[in-house]
């Protein structure tokens, strides 16, 4: 995507907001799509690819995000509660929607009344769903089983599998779907705990199917890889693999690093989401003088400093304080002071012709010129994920086609 930034005619507010470039989002998609159905290779049925559009799709916008993806084929949707789910169904999306950490006793009802399909990670959860299911009349309720293969988070334990086959036989109204788990290290190839964690797991896993079938259930769908093992793992394609981070255009930090380009070419991709906001002042500092909260940032010679309508309550992640960078007419101004709740300070002095109500671009593409978001997590020490859902709701998205 190479865009050059423009003001939204259709907003007349407070002038941040987030282009959602929508052909990148389907491009990327398309492109995990193939990669994990290869041509040539001899399966039943092509892999499924279950979208993961929790935590408002990483920042994007759930619900509009997963009527895109609907409409370019994503055969089901991954959402972190029912609420998330709920919102989907609101939206019109009527593929299958996976509810990953599960429900909370109560919310059995809504789950069921909109459609969504439970993870099951505790064995009493089944007495639970049957309860409710059998309330409601459903005679065919589907649910995914999660085994915990060494994450220690969430999911049954290998060794707890005859107790889950006796609880599921006697709930007459479920049904199993699937059986899944989750990577904890996929991105991890060095000579480390985390670099063999993947291989154990895998062993775990499989034979903890293998398990379930001497016990007489047949998994249904099953999926393992998350967005890492999907690029750099093809032996846990499985049945349906789970994008997240790499559907909206970004690679997790594979180690070591030096693996980095040769993974990432395997499946290219492109930033969907742009981040922008305009300069609403500036000013000419003398040298010394302090700059934002506690003088944090003293200039080292006469300066010129903008103010930005977007500050860490918007997405501008508090830690680039000093340290971060915005694109303003195809160059990267230094972010200076402390980022405030509303507002952040940058340095202008070496960009020429800079103007009130000139556009910045705190992620994303800026005419030619990219500034993207997993460099700058990088540059922080922390996931990209972790940025791109800092984009709170007060910001407005706007889908770009």
């Amino acid at each position: 995507m190479s865009t050059t930034p423009k003001h939204p005619k259709q907003m007349n507010s407070r002038p941040v907001w987030a282009e959602v470039y929508a052909p990148a989002l389907v491009n990327n998609f398309e492109a995990i799509r193939r990669y994990v159905n290869p041509a040539g290779e001899q399966r039943q049925a092509p892999r499924k690819v279950l979208s993961i559009v929790k935590g408002n799709a990483y920042g994007h916008g759930g619900p509009q995000v997963a009527r895109i993806l609907e409409r370019a084929g994503s055969d089901w949707f991954g959402v972190t509660c029912t609420d998330e789910g709920v919102a989907l169904r609101e939206a019109g999306v009527k593929k299958p929607v996976l509810v990953l950490t599960s429900f909370v006793p109560g919310e059995e009802r809504r789950l069921l009344e909109h459609n969504l399909t439970a993870v099951i990670h505790r064995c009493e959860q089944l007495g639970q769903l049957e309860k409710a299911a059998a309330k409601r009349g459903k005679r065919r309720v589907l649910f995914h089983l999660k085994m915990d293969t060494g994450m220690n988070r969430l999911g049954i334990a290998p060794g707890d599998a005859e107790c889950f086959a006796r609880q599921l036989a006697k709930c007459k109204h479920l049904e199993i779907g699937g059986v899944m788990t989750h990577l904890a290290s996929s991105e991890a190839f060095s000579e480390s705990v985390a670099g063999r964690q993947t291989k154990e797991q895998e062993e775990r896993f499989y034979a903890a199917l293998e398990r379930l079938r001497a016990l007489g259930i047949e998994p249904g769908l099953v999926h393992l890889a998350n967005s890492a093992a999907i690029v750099s793992r093809p032996e846990t394609w499985a049945d349906m693999v789970r994008p997240g981070a790499i559907l909206y255009g970004y690679h997790p930090g594979y180690d070591p690093i030096e693996r980095r380009p040769e993974i990432e070419a395997r499946l290219p991709l492109e930033p969907v989401m742009s981040l922008r906001t305009k300069i609403i002042s500036l000013r000419e500092v003398p040298e010394g003088a302090g700059v934002g909260y506690g003088a944090n940032f003293l200039t080292r010679r006469r300066s010129r400093i903008g103010v930005l309508a977007a500050g860490y309550g918007d997405g501008i992640h508090r830690s680039l304080g000093n340290k971060g960078s915005v694109l303003i007419h195809g160059q990267l101004a230094p972010i200076v002071g402390i980022v405030s709740m509303d507002v952040t300070m940058i340095d202008v002095t070496d960009v020429p012709q800079v103007q009130v109500g000139d556009i910045a671009t705190i992620y994303g593409s800026d005419g030619k010129q990219r500034h993207p978001a997993h460099l700058v997590a990088r540059s922080l020490g922390t996931v990209t994920s972790d940025l791109l859902c800092m984009v709170s709701q007060r910001v407005p998205r706007f889908y770009v086609s």
